[in-house]
C-alpha cells in the first residue's frame, strides 16, 4: 500500500502541496527519504531523485516562522524559495513534548514504522542519527528489510570530553555498522565514519552542495545591473576596499567575534579590508558594540532571505567562516564560492579540508586566532588586487565537483551497490 494512502496510519499527514504529477522513474527504485524538516539545502536534492527513482520524503517536524527565529536567526521568517515543490512529501507526527529539530528528543515520530513497512520501499535514506526520529527510522528499516542509507556530515573535529568520546565509540560503531551505506558528505566526514569502523565499500561521496547556478547567475546578474555597487554605496564602503562579508547566525559556534576584530585589526595595520555582516541573533548587540568600540569598519545589514544573498556575495571579495568545531560544514561557503568568492575559513569547519586550498580558493587559519585570520584577510586582499582572475577560476573550478548532479549520481551509485536491479 502507498502510505500516502494508508487508512491505518494515523500519524502520517499527506504533504500539503504535494506535486500533481506522475513521476517518471529512469531507475526503478522505490526509495523513502527521512528528513528533519524541509531544508533548502536539501530540497534540490530531492526534487532531482524524484526524477531518477520512484521517491516519497517523510518530514518529522514543522519548522514555523517562530521555530527558526528560536533556533538562532534571530527573526521570524519563512524561506523564500520553494521547499516542497518537485517531489512529493508527507509530514509524520511528531510526538515530542517540546518539538524542535536541534535536541536528540525534539523529534519522535514512531509512525515512521509504519509509513515506511507499509510502503514496499528497497531502500530508505536517513538524513543523520542525532534525532529520535532517525534512529526510529534505521529500526523500521531493518524490521522490515529496507536496505539503510545514511547521510550526516559529523566529523572528528566537534568538541568532546575524552569520556565522552569514549562512551560513544562502541555505541556508535555498532550503528554505523548496520548501515548498509553511508553517504559521506566530504573529507572530514568521511575521517569520522572510516575512525567508527566503517568500510570503504560502503562509502559513497555524496557531496554538501548548494544550488550553485541559483546563487551564480543571480550573483552575476546583481554585478551586471548595478546591485551589487549599490549595496557597496548604501553602505558608505569605499570603492577601493576589499569587502570581507560574514554571512550566517549570530550565535557562539559561529564565532563572529572574530570576524569583527579581525577585520578590525586589519584595518588597523593599514590593509584595505571592509566587512559587512549579514545576518542577525542573540550576538547582535554585542558585536555592533564590539565594532564600535574597536572602530572596526565593519556595516551590519541584518538577516536576508534566501534571493537576497547573491547580491551581497556579488558585492563582497571574500567570504570569512571563523565557526568552531561545532560547524560540521559550512554551506555558506559553497554558496559564496558559487559567486565566484574565495573564503577564509576557520580550520576547525567541516569543509575546509574539500573547499579551501590555500592559495588558490582562500586560506585556513587556526580556530580562534584572530590575528592568523587578520593576516589572511591582508594577504588575500592583495593577491586579489594582483590576480583575482586566477582566484575566480580556482574557486569555480573546485566548487563544479560540489553540485546537486554530483550528489544525485553518488546516490544512485549507492542504490545500485546495496539493491541492484535484476535486468528484465
Amino acid at each position: 500500500m502507498h502510505p500516502s494512502t494508508c487508512s491505518g496510519c494515523p500519524e502520517l499527514v499527506e504533504g500539503q502541496g504535494s506535486p500533481p504529477f506522475k513521476q517518471s522513474p529512469e531507475r526503478g527504485w522505490r526509495v523513502a527519504a527521512v528528513a528533519s524538516h524541509p531544508i533548502q539545502y536539501q530540497a534540490p536534492w530531492f526534487r532531482a531523485l524524484a526524477g531518477a527513482v520512484d521517491l516519497d520524503v517523510f518530514f518529522c517536524h514543522r519548522q514555523d516562522a517562530e521555530g527558526q527565529a528560536a533556533a538562532g536567526y534571530g527573526t521570524p521568517f519563512e524561506w523564500d524559495v520553494p521547499l516542497l515543490d518537485g517531489y512529493r512529501h508527507h509530514w509524520l507526527e511528531n510526538r515530542s513534548a517540546r518539538p524542535n529539530v536541534s535536541s536528540y528528543g525534539g523529534c519522535d515520530t514512531p509512525g515512521v514504522d509504519a509509513a515506511l513497512g507499509d510502503g514496499q520501499f528497497d531502500a530508505c535514506i536517513v538524513n543523520g542519527w542525532y534525532l529520535k526520529s532517525y534512529l526510529q527510522a534505521v529500526r523500521a528499516c531493518r524490521r522490515h528489510h529496507i536496505r539503510v542509507l545514511v547521510r550526516g556530515d559529523s566529523h572528528l573535529g566537534t568538541p568532546r570530553s575524552p569520556v565522552k568520546s569514549a562512551l560513544k565509540w562502541l555505541p556508535y560503531r555498532l550503528l554505523l555498522d548496520r548501515v548498509d551505506a553511508h553517504l559521506y558528505v566530504g573529507q572530514a566526514n568521511k575521517a569520522y565514519l572510516k575512525h567508527y569502523g566503517v568500510p570503504e565499500q560502503r562509502l559513497f561521496f555524496v557531496p554538501h552542495f548548494v544550488d550553485n547556478a541559483f546563487f551564480a547567475d543571480r550573483a552575476e546578474a546583481a554585478r551586471r545591473e548595478g546591485q551589487a555597487g549599490a549595496i557597496r554605496s548604501e553602505l558608505g564602503i569605499r570603492p577601493e576596499s576589499t569587502v570581507a562579508l560574514f554571512v550566517g547566525r549570530l550565535v557562539p559556534m559561529k564565532r563572529p567575534e572574530d570576524f569583527v576584530a579581525g577585520v578590525g585589526l586589519a584595518a588597523r595595520a593599514g590593509s584595505p579590508v571592509e566587512g559587512i555582516v549579514v545576518g542577525s541573533g542573540p550576538l547582535l548587540d554585542h558585536l555592533q558594540s564590539l565594532g564600535a568600540r574597536t572602530q572596526a569598519p565593519i556595516r551590519f545589514a541584518g538577516f536576508r532571505n534566501q534571493t537576497e544573498l547573491p547580491a551581497f556575495y556579488a558585492a563582497a571579495d571574500v567570504l570569512v567562516l571563523p565557526s568552531d568545531g561545532r560547524e560540521t560544514w559550512g554551506l555558506v561557503v559553497n554558496e559564496a564560492m558559487a559567486c565566484g568568492l574565495p573564503a577564509i575559513v576557520s580550520s576547525a569547519a567541516g569543509c575546509a579540508p574539500d573547499l579551501i586550498e590555500d592559495g588558490a580558493t582562500g586560506y585556513t587559519f587556526p580556530c580562534g586566532n584572530v590575528p592568523a585570520l587578520s593576516e589572511r584577510l591582508a594577504l588575500l586582499a592583495r593577491e586579489l588586487q594582483a590576480r583575482r582572475g586566477d582566484i575566480v577560476r580556482s574557486v569555480r573550478s573546485r566548487i563544479a565537483g560540489y553540485s546537486c548532479s554530483a550528489a544525485v549520481e553518488a546516490t544512485l551509485g549507492a542504490l545500485e551497490r546495496v539493491c541492484p536491479r535484476v535486468e528484465e
